[in-house]
């Protein structure tokens, strides 16, 4: 019959060398410790130049608002979202929703499969498209985010079938909103950005041929006009409970999914705020304001 206690010191000295061993042995890099190669917005992955032919979307035909921030986006969406049979949820951020591929093999995995990192996000978000659609139980999506204007290239290529309603507000007023909604404001830095979003504004606008262009300061003051065309170009009859938009459920308003103030909390259009007309505009955003016929 054997010892129990020289079995008990051949234990101890097995997991006294394995311990050892795992000293000395570099750590194993696990999935979650790999760091994500991201490639910079837009940009295909593949190093062998594969790109990854178009795969059948869920959604063919999309809607998306193109805007600035401080637009009256969130206005827009809420009298859509009050059709019957328009979706229009908070900001969904698509572009900031990614893929991963953390082997260095995985490229390959999904080149057999006709994808590539591109086209795995672009199928990611026509499901998640799809997927809002469907507990809507309405036959018709749009999705407001303002950032989506800095990519609209990307998301035409993605549904070359979408729509693309185009929110456009006068530059001066847009600076405005943005100065009197931080507390220690960089001017600088906000006619940057302003003009960031209405140089893609601009672009989208000279070359999207079949969009339908709309301003604030029309939908405001006359939102009937300007919601029967919308509804014309979506394909849906024009409702009046649209413009009684407080009466819906529009989710919560929050910050980073919209606007959160308490004028579209109050369930009525408010008169946009005009512009500043002593303020005066750099020279590059004064010559878009006129493109898009406001004065300056």
């Amino acid at each position: 019959m054997r010892d129990p206690r020289m079995s008990a010191i051949a234990k101890g000295l097995k997991r006294r060398g394995r311990l050892m061993a795992q000293a000395v042995s570099p750590p194993r890099r696990t999935l979650d410790a790999i760091p994500s190669q991201r490639p910079a917005e837009g940009h295909r992955q593949a190093s062998d130049g594969y790109a990854a032919p178009r795969a059948p979307r869920l959604v063919r035909s999309p809607a998306f608002v193109l805007s600035s921030v401080r637009s009256g986006s969130t206005l827009l969406r809420v009298l859509l979202n009050s059709h019957s049979r328009i979706r229009a949820p908070h900001e969904m951020h698509l572009r900031t929703v990614h893929v991963s591929m953390s082997r260095e093999f995985t490229a390959d995995a999904m080149k057999e499969l006709a994808l590539d990192r591109e086209e795995l996000e672009h199928v990611l978000w026509d499901r998640v498209l799809h997927l809002e659609l469907s507990r809507s139980g309405k036959d018709v999506i749009i999705d407001k985010t303002p950032p989506n204007t800095l990519i609209w290239p990307r998301l035409h290529r993605c549904w070359p079938e979408a729509r693309f309603i185009l929110l456009l507000r006068h530059p001066g007023a847009v600076i405005q909103s943005l100065t009197s909604r931080r507390a220690d404001p960089d001017h600088e830095a906000i006619r940057a950005e302003v003009l960031g979003y209405a140089e893609k504004l601009e672009e989208a606008r000279q070359n999207l041929t079949d969009a339908h262009v709309i301003t604030y300061e029309d939908l405001t003051a006359d939102p009937e006009r300007v919601t029967r065309g919308l509804c014309e170009y979506l394909g849906v009859p024009w409702e009046s409970g649209m413009l009684d938009y407080g009466k819906q459920n529009h989710g919560t308003f929050r910050p980073k999914l919209g606007d959160w103030s308490e004028e579209i909390r109050s369930g009525r259009i408010q008169a946009a705020r005009q512009a500043d007309p002593t303020a005066e505009l750099p020279p590059r955003l004064a010559e878009v304001a006129k493109a898009w016929g406001y004065q300056v």
